[in-house]
């Protein structure tokens, strides 16, 4: 074979060689496309289910998308690379050991999923519940693997740590149906007691959002050093809560002042002892 022949038959082979490893790249590309297509597709087309059936909680649907989505993904990934001739076995091992080893790395992070999935399927908080969580307050938005979304009354954006609400004491103002005002009133010490009271629970039976059971009730709560301090206590729908406080309050205040009651602000008597020695 002359050297014109085997410059000729290298080039045929690298021609092929050249064209074998373009169309595996293509097949690769392929692949991905459609493995990206397939996995958005599918995880709409779950969230399109989910919500559908109304069976499954809007705190856990964002999570089962995304889980669904990556999974996918994976597989995906594993596919474009068994085209290049990787061996699947060797892929798998790869992913536990760089598993273990950002799980070491981000033992944070992981916190954070674990936690995550302590709140989902526990649920002491929901997407569009009102939460306190150690001076942490505002509505969930979205619980997601890492972090929790909040917006607080005020309209911040708030991203919390799973693991920061996982450790706290959760306080929800949505979850339960109904719950229970103490308004405090001071009336002064030289005002009927009895009628204070009369008139406040008449406001209070005006008020169609205030539940006749249990029935509204006045305690004195206390004996302050200006005022007789009154509790006044009544239960609301959780959603009516704010609008009912402050709308009773602005009747009570409004009728102690037409049947003469006084509402007392903080006072001393001061007595001045003059020192009639000195003078002389």
């Amino acid at each position: 074979m002359t050297i014109t022949e085997e410059y000729t038959q290298l080039i045929e082979q690298l021609t092929q060689t050249a064209l074998d490893f373009s169309l595996e790249i293509l097949a690769a590309l392929a692949i991905l496309i459609v493995g990206i297509f397939v996995a958005g597709r599918v995880a709409k087309y779950t969230d399109k289910l989910l919500t559908k059936s109304g069976k499954v909680d809007t705190t856990l649907k964002p999570v089962i998308v995304k889980i669904i989505r990556y999974t996918i993904m994976v597989f995906v990934l594993i596919a474009v690379l068994a085209r290049f001739g990787v061996e699947t076995t060797s892929i798998i091992a790869v992913l536990g050991a760089a598993g273990l080893a950002i799980g070491l790395a981000l033992q944070g992070t992981m916190q954070n999923i674990a936690a995550g999935f302590m709140l989902l399927f526990l649920r002491p908080l929901k997407v569009g519940e009102f939460v306190d969580a150690d001076g942490i307050s505002g509505t969930v938005e979205e619980i997601s693997l890492f972090i929790t979304h909040m917006t607080t009354v005020d309209g911040l954006y708030l991203s919390v740590p799973n693991s920061k609400l996982w450790s706290a004491t959760v306080t929800n103002y949505s979850r339960n149906s109904k719950r229970r005002t103490d308004m405090a009133i001071g009336i002064g010490y030289g005002d009927d007691i009895a009628k204070a009271e009369k008139v406040a629970l008449a406001v209070l039976s005006g008020d169609s959002r205030i539940h006749k059971d249990p029935a509204a009730q006045i305690i004195i709560s206390g004996l302050g050093e200006s005022s007789v301090d009154l509790n006044v206590r009544y239960w609301t729908d959780s959603g009516d809560y704010w609008p009912a406080l402050s709308d009773n309050r602005r009747a009570i205040k409004e009728a102690f002042d037409k049947e003469g009651i006084s509402i007392p602000f903080p006072q001393r008597d001061l007595h001045i002892i003059s020192d009639v020695k000195a003078k002389a």
